[in-house]
C-alpha cells in the first residue's frame, strides 16, 4: 500500500478535479447530508469543527475552507458604545 503525504494528496486531488478527468464524488443523505472525502479533507486542511463555504456560481457550487473571523472583522462591533444597560433597557422592547 502506497502512503501519501499531504503533498501527494494534494496533487492527486487537483488532478482528479481537472476537466476532462474522473471527479471525486460523495452520495447525498436524506437528510441532505454528505461526507466530504478524504482528499478533499486534506486539500482543504480541515479539521473538526471547521466552517465551509459555498460560492455558488450557475450550477457550480465552489467549496473552500471559511476564514476566520477576526474582531476586526464584526462590522457591529463599531456600534459598541451603544450597548450599554441604558440602551438595552430604552431599546430592548422594540
Amino acid at each position: 500500500m502506497v502512503q501519501l503525504t499531504v503533498e501527494r494528496i494534494f496533487h492527486t486531488v487537483r488532478k482528479l478535479l481537472t476537466p476532462g478527468v474522473n471527479v471525486i464524488t460523495s452520495k447525498l443523505t436524506s437528510k441532505a447530508q454528505t461526507t466530504i472525502p478524504q482528499p478533499i479533507r486534506a486539500a482543504l486542511k480541515l479539521a473538526e469543527g471547521d466552517e465551509l463555504a459555498y460560492e455558488i456560481r450557475g450550477e457550480q457550487v465552489l467549496l473552500t475552507k471559511a476564514r476566520q473571523v477576526s474582531e476586526g472583522d464584526n462590522p457591529f462591533q463599531t456600534f459598541a458604545e451603544w450597548d450599554s444597560a441604558a440602551d438595552r433597557k430604552a431599546y430592548g422592547n422594540l
